[in-house]
């Protein structure tokens, strides 16, 4: 059993061992570069220039803007992405080849649907036009799991019957604002989330058992309540209207609880080989004790722990860490414990307490680390860090800092989670060496 530290705020387990709330990533940089800015910029505009040469395949391309290399082939696409982010590490390592998906089109388990209506009423779902709350109709995506495609739709379609009014932004009226469709990829599991203004659904287990026989393979349906002026999609409140209010998934050999708040990587394919490429890149011998940094859900932790000898799992947000400790309990891991806590506050604690890790995972959000989580890093000295990265541009700023610091970049595998997107996720292997400024 791992032992507990007093590190401050912490959430722990004795039990087992996170991109969308959003597992609690919330770190702000501060840290700027103009060179990354610049190559980011390039990189952006060589696409639009793409996008605006010829007919796109996908109707709703102009409008929507969610699909950028939409027409671009996949070779060319991974050829692109790969030069971009070699451009951007070319200073620290050698990028490896990009690794791809077989079948790059439907990938995405996660779909939502803004609901909405036209001049006659008629009611409209789809996406934000990009940048904008101006609601583009879609009926279907290249990018999004087809059957949560086809739920949406029988959705829209069974409104009028059941006389449920979308939502109105401009004057606060209806009720139906957003639907929410999750998908197990390895379990076959669909949860449906109707997001609605009010709590009172009019003819609830009428329209359950409408939409159930249009689509049996639901597993679940919760009603989500938010009746606040937000940009958020979920409200605080929500209840199950058929079914236990939540599914599972399998991600590298692992069982994971999905509610309809939980973080959870929107391309199941694509983030096995994202992580198997971390706890690959890493080379456990089993006698390591790893810092989880930026855990969200507890994934990486998880699926890590069986290689390690223990898993100290750091995590801010305190929904996230709740789920990340029933991830523990059913996956029965024994060598995890979870804190509640800032990861750059606990790192600093566990310096001055003398204490020691081997590895340190980071999977910061898209803004990337900052100057003063590096420097605890530096300062509690792990042998490796794997940095799992979902922007290339923030990734090369803090390896800049980072090889600064005593910190060598081993090798970088780029991962394309999001294709036909200029998205990049990114694996680099960082070891540590004598010196560092502080």
């Amino acid at each position: 059993m791992a032992e507990k530290r007093n590190y401050g705020p912490k959430k722990d387990t004795k039990r087992g061992p996170k991109k969308e709330n959003n597992g609690g990533k919330k770190y702000p940089s501060k840290v700027t570069s103009k060179a990354v800015v610049k190559g980011s910029s390039r990189f952006a505009k060589k696409q639009e220039a793409n996008a605006d040469s010829k007919k796109s395949r996908c109707p709703y391309f102009k409008k929507c803007g969610a699909c950028q290399m939409i027409d671009t082939p996949y070779d060319k696409q991974l050829r692109q992405k790969h030069a971009h982010v070699q451009e951007l590490l070319e200073p620290f390592t050698r990028v490896a080849s990009f690794v791809g998906m077989e079948e790059p089109e439907h990938y995405r388990c996660k779909v939502h649907a803004v609901f909405t209506h036209d001049k006659k009423g008629n009611p409209l779902s789809g996406i934000y036009r990009e940048g904008t709350h101006e609601v583009v109709p879609i009926d279907s995506c290249l990018l999004e799991d087809q059957k949560a495609d086809a739920i949406i739709a029988s959705i829209r379609g069974m409104l009028k019957s059941f006389k449920i009014k979308t939502y109105d932004e401009d004057n606060g009226f209806g009720l139906l604002r957003h639907v929410l469709i999750r998908i197990g990829k390895h379990t076959g599991e669909i949860m449906v989330v109707l997001v609605t203004v009010s709590p009172i659904f009019p003819s609830k287990n009428n329209f359950v058992k409408a939409l159930r026989k249009e689509h049996p393979e639901i597993t679940t349906i919760v009603q989500n309540i938010n009746d606040k002026q937000t940009s958020m999609v979920l409200g605080d409140r929500e209840k199950p209207m058929y079914g236990p209010g939540f599914i599972y998934d399998i991600c590298c050999g692992m069982k994971f609880k999905i509610s309809p708040k939980s973080f959870y990587q929107v391309n199941p394919i694509q983030t096995e080989i994202l992580y198997n490429t971390a706890i690959e890149m890493a080379d456990l011998k089993g006698d390591e004790v790893a810092l989880d940094c930026y855990s969200g859900v507890g994934t990486i932790g998880i699926i890590a722990s069986p290689h390690v000898k223990e898993v100290i799992s750091v995590e801010l947000n305190k929904d996230a860490v709740k789920d990340a400790k029933l991830n523990a309990k059913i996956n029965e891991v024994k060598n995890i414990t979870f804190y509640e806590n800032d990861a750059t506050r606990f790192m600093q604690q566990m310096a001055e307490s003398g204490d020691k890790v081997d590895l340190v995972f980071m999977d910061p959000p898209r803004s990337g680390s900052t100057p003063e989580f590096i420097e605890s890093l530096r300062i509690l000295g792990p042998k490796k860090v794997v940095y799992i990265s979902c922007s290339p541009d923030s990734l090369a700023r803090d390896l800049g800092i980072m090889t600064k610091k005593g910190f060598k970049v081993e090798k970088a595998v780029p991962v394309d989670m999001f294709p036909f997107t200029r998205s990049i996720e990114t694996v680099a292997l960082l070891t540590k060496t004598s010196g560092g400024k502080v």
